[in-house]
């Protein structure tokens, strides 16, 4: 398969990215990493008349730290923030849940703002997002502005994004002393998109009980599923493997999968209480093992 003719741009700084993105509207398309724009392009299901290269506007793709927590350029490469050893120490849950994302050679190219902005439901990402309470910072030619995470995905494939903007930064608070954190996903095969996939974050206080818990679903809706209101039963007690059921049993009435060719509804259901109780578990043991 072959795109449709486009016309193609290579920016070289972020305001001229922006001004031909405020030129052309949605008959523009930002190429990033292009694992997910290329392809769509190929089935004809993407037909944008331009394409813009940002990736030359090399001041998206750094990281930087400070005393609130940390901020990726949308450019950086999924390889790049796998292999950084203070970032994954910081968010061990990114750690976990990369090496799912499909598979070496797509992780060297594609980029956490393309993912983002992709917004597939299935994917692990924007789940993680969720989960970290991230900030995403979008530019225009006129403007800025915060969006958070569990507010920028709207629908499948569908951001919150406006026509003329470009998600250039993403931020993640730092966690809380006390959290253990864990990611599991069921897939067809490693690699494939998470028939069910699930983030689970908790933090204990001095007692041992749970003081705040995070919990977040891939794979199960057409946006990420913030089921952390289900989970805050767990908030003031001892997590026990009894209360971590109730949980499981209680998420797995609440989510609403649509089923596929892979898995039907009902199995999705099954496969997230099944995963909830062992990403509890093990968030739990991690937090007590890091006190």
């Amino acid at each position: 398969m072959k795109p449709a003719p486009f016309k193609y741009i290579a920016a070289t700084t972020l305001q001229q990215a922006l001004s031909l993105k405020a030129e052309h509207g949605d008959e523009a398309k930002f190429l990033a990493g292009g694992q997910s724009l290329m392809p769509a392009m190929n089935f004809r299901l993407a037909r944008p008349a331009v394409l813009i290269d940002i990736n030359g506007v090399d001041e998206l793709a750094g990281v930087r730290r400070d005393a609130g927590g940390v901020r990726i350029g949308a450019l950086r490469r999924y390889h790049q923030l796998q292999r950084d050893a203070d970032l994954i120490g910081d968010y061990p849950l990114l750690g976990e849940a990369l090496p799912h994302i499909a598979h070496p050679q797509i992780r060297n190219r594609g980029t956490i703002g393309g993912n983002l902005c992709h917004a597939d439901p299935a994917s692990e990402l924007p789940a993680l997002m969720v989960a970290l309470r991230a900030r995403l910072r979008t530019r225009s030619t006129s403007d800025e502005r915060w969006i958070d995470a569990s507010d920028f995905f709207v629908g499948s494939l569908t951001t919150d994004l406006a026509g003329d903007e470009m998600l250039v930064e993403i931020e993640l608070p730092s966690l809380t002393p006390g959290t253990g954190s864990c990611f599991q996903e069921v897939a067809r095969r490693r690699g494939d998109f998470a028939i069910v996939g699930v983030a689970a974050m908790i933090t204990l206080a001095d007692d041992n009980t749970c003081s705040a818990i995070r919990l977040t679903f891939c794979g199960v809706g057409e946006t990420p599923v913030d089921a952390s209101p289900q989970a805050a039963a767990l908030v003031g007690h001892p997590v026990t493997e009894a209360r971590i059921a109730m949980v499981a049993e209680e998420i797995a009435d609440m989510i609403e999968p649509a089923g596929s060719v892979h898995a039907t509804a009902d199995y999705q259901r099954h496969v997230a209480g099944v995963l909830t109780e062992r990403a509890l578990t093990t968030a739990n043991q991690r937090a007590c093992n890091g006190r």
